[in-house]
């Protein structure tokens, strides 16, 4: 037994490590399913204006395109492949920087909707139609 506050874990930090291990477990059933698959695997081509990316990123990408070529690969032609790994390369940064955002549970939303400028209350849509002095009627 240790600490409270040395075992407490953020859901934050939770989803990340999740995340990582997910991503983790399905490289090896992706080896798996590769081996079996009779179509042969897209050469891993970097364009030249691809985004510089850590090797954790790169590893990210390579996984998700391995899960996606996985699930869909017989489906896919080889243009497809290839649009998907360009995807998959320039979503990868700015996934990076969303997750570099410090935040902690208790934090608000970031943007509160506020109407830029007050309308006037309207009081009524149909105008007021004068009323007639109800004097009753002598017969």
């Amino acid at each position: 037994m240790g600490n409270k506050t040395d075992s407490r874990i953020s859901r934050r930090d939770f989803a990340r490590r999740a995340a990582l291990v997910s991503a983790a477990a399905s490289l090896a059933p992706a080896g798996l399913l590769r081996a079996e698959s009779s179509a042969a695997p897209v050469p891993a081509q970097q364009p030249a204006n691809a985004p510089k990316l850590s090797p954790e990123s790169q590893a990210e990408v390579e996984s998700r395109i391995q899960s996606i070529f996985a699930q869909y690969g017989k489906r896919l032609s080889d243009a497809q492949k290839k649009d998907i790994r360009r995807l998959a390369t320039e979503a990868q940064a700015p996934l990076d920087r969303l997750r570099a955002f410090a935040a902690e549970n208790g934090d608000g939303p970031g943007l509160y909707l506020k109407p830029l400028m007050e309308r006037e209350k309207k009081h009524s849509l149909m105008p007021e139609k004068p009323r007639a002095a109800s004097a009753p009627k002598n017969s």
